[in-house]
């Protein structure tokens, strides 16, 4: 992981973003961050008036001017209040993690796009979003845009749930794998973070035998040492982040097996790669991992992994 590591938190003011500023103490964050937090209005803010447009000669151009004017206010109180919350959360976070670089943002947008735009840009390792449906105040929506979020962002997302640990205490967490390099990127994730002593986590390899029929696979020869060693592989990279690990091969639907076993054991997140393997192969994962993070109960952390190549490319343009 690198020294500093850059955080997008989206934030609502609803109890599901302060649910998400809660989780941050149990995702394994490092000691040095540097940490935007942006509250979205949704609202629209006018284009400034162009000195061509401001002609006194007539009565309408005035009645335009003047809705504009009155429309820009409106917008701009808006996004002070967005702004006003931005603050207030930086200020927990600040709390929970004094060493952390946080600065406050607010601007007037689609709250999806607002929050897609500024990982675009900024070009963020992780983007923290809550999962409510809508936000105390009616104005800033987060939670019902959070699954946009998650599969527009070109970077790993987390939607964040709360729950009733002490941040301070182990965590367990849910791995899905499937041999797919996101599947890897998930796994590369939690060995690269800083966990509670004794914290566990599950490695599950979920094999979906109705799609492999469907699809007319027939040839089940090495798929047990193929798993075996996906499984031995994963565990090796999580068991050196000091992380105690167990693993099960399960049946069945992978967004339903992943979240029911999360919900059994009692995780406090489930990593997932943002895509699989692809259809050729016959335990697939990524396909699913929206889905697996609108089910959960816990938090779901969906992992890309950007090239570097492409991160390059992208400052340039």
């Amino acid at each position: 992981m690198p020294s500093t590591m850059k955080i997008l938190i989206a934030y609502d003011g609803s109890a599901g973003a302060d649910a998400a500023l809660e989780d941050l103490g149990r995702a394994g964050l490092p000691d040095e961050a540097q940490v935007v937090v942006l509250a979205v209005a949704d609202v629209w803010m006018p284009p400034p008036l162009l000195a061509s447009e401001g002609g006194v000669e007539a009565t309408f151009d005035e009645h335009v001017a003047a809705a504009r004017a009155r429309a820009c206010a409106i917008a701009q109180q808006a996004v002070e209040e967005a702004r006003a919350l931005a603050v207030r959360a930086s200020e927990t976070i600040q709390a929970l993690f004094p060493t952390w670089e946080v600065h406050a943002e607010a601007c007037a947008d689609s709250p999806a796009w607002g929050v897609i735009k500024k990982a675009d840009e900024w070009e963020p390792d992780i983007v923290v979003v809550g999962s409510h449906d809508r936000s105390t105040l009616g104005r800033f929506l987060l939670g019902s845009v959070s699954h946009r979020v998650l599969t527009e962002a070109r970077c790993t997302v987390r939607v964040a749930r709360g729950h009733l640990a002490e941040r301070t205490a182990p965590v367990r967490l849910v791995i899905g794998v499937d041999g797919s390099p996101g599947a890897e990127a998930a796994v590369g994730a939690v060995a690269q973070r800083l966990w509670r002593p004794g914290s566990e986590a599950r490695i599950i390899v979920v094999l979906d035998r109705t799609l492999a029929t469907t699809l007319g696979w027939q040839d089940t020869k090495g798929e047990e040492a193929q798993v075996r060693e996906i499984v031995e592989r994963a565990a090796e990279k999580v068991r050196a982040a000091g992380l105690v690990v167990s693993s099960i091969v399960k049946e069945g639907d992978p967004k339903r097996a992943l979240v029911a076993e999360a919900e059994q054991w009692g995780a406090d997140c489930i990593f997932v790669g943002a895509r699989g393997l692809r259809r050729l192969e016959r335990f697939l994962l990524g396909s699913v991992s929206a889905a697996v993070a609108a089910r959960a109960h816990c938090s779901v952390e969906v992992v890309r992994s950007r090239p570097l190549a492409e991160k390059a490319e992208r400052r340039a343009a």
